[in-house]
């Protein structure tokens, strides 16, 4: 008995042991993996990286990690327009099945999904805001974008009709991806200033995109809906690079 007891005990040490050398050999992992990260896309600052599954070391063995989890605060993405990008806040992906080279250098996931928020200001720049002629001497530009309800967007537009005083109307509009653009289109058209417009007039002004282009490890948009501080995206991509 007593044989067994000292067994138990030195089983119990030396999983403590095992326990705490994987949590340390994790915790080096993900600063190191943060850093190529950071590094690989050019980010201002070091984002979260979080591997999950326990334990680390035997994941390591078999050359690939079952779930890592990679959030970065603001990301600058590229619209597709030389020197404008647009700032995407609370980037979160889940990393699936990340294999990753001999030395370490590279690795890639298999599979990610995510979410991102992007603020209505930093939207609002896709949106006509300088003053546009419609027709009839009527002049519009937007001049803000908050939460509609029920996953609507409202677009404030202020109106300039000859010889008044200007005005501003709202639209409810739906927002939707198409391939690497976020869409705006109006439900429905207001008058403007009491009279009916042409709509392609009005619509060049209630209605914009916005490209997202390079986004981290070539993830793509999948789905966006309107919420109270800004659109919140869906993203997915698979052969996820992390870094390399």
């Amino acid at each position: 008995m007593r044989a067994l007891r000292i067994l138990v005990i030195v089983a119990v040490i030396l999983g403590g042991l095992f326990v705490i050398a994987d949590r340390v050999a994790v915790g080096f992992a993900e600063d190191e993996a943060a850093e190529q990260l950071k590094t690989s896309e050019g980010l201002a600052s070091t984002p979260d990286v979080s591997i999950k599954g326990f334990p680390f070391l035997t994941q390591v063995a078999s050359g690939e990690l079952d779930d890592v989890e990679v959030g970065i605060e603001n990301y600058e993405a590229s619209t597709g327009k030389a020197d404008e990008s647009i700032r995407i806040a609370d980037l979160t992906a889940n990393m699936r099945g990340v294999a990753f080279s001999s030395d370490y250098s590279s690795a890639t996931a298999a599979s990610a999904t995510g979410t991102a928020t992007i603020a209505y200001d930093e939207l609002l720049k896709a949106a006509k805001s300088e003053q546009t002629d419609v027709g009839l001497g009527f002049t519009a530009r937007v001049v803000g974008l908050s939460d509609g309800g029920k996953g609507k967007i409202k677009v404030a537009v202020e109106v300039d009709p000859p010889a008044l005083d200007p005005q501003t109307v709202s639209v409810l509009s739906s927002v939707s991806v198409k391939g690497d653009t976020v869409e705006v289109h109006a439900d429905s058209l207001p008058s403007l200033g009491g009279v009916d417009l042409a709509e392609n007039a009005v619509r060049s002004i209630t209605d914009f995109q916005q490209a997202i282009d390079d986004l981290p490890g070539g993830i793509k948009l999948d789905k966006v809906e309107a919420a109270p501080d800004g659109v919140e995206i869906t993203v997915r991509g698979s052969n996820v690079k992390l870094a390399g």
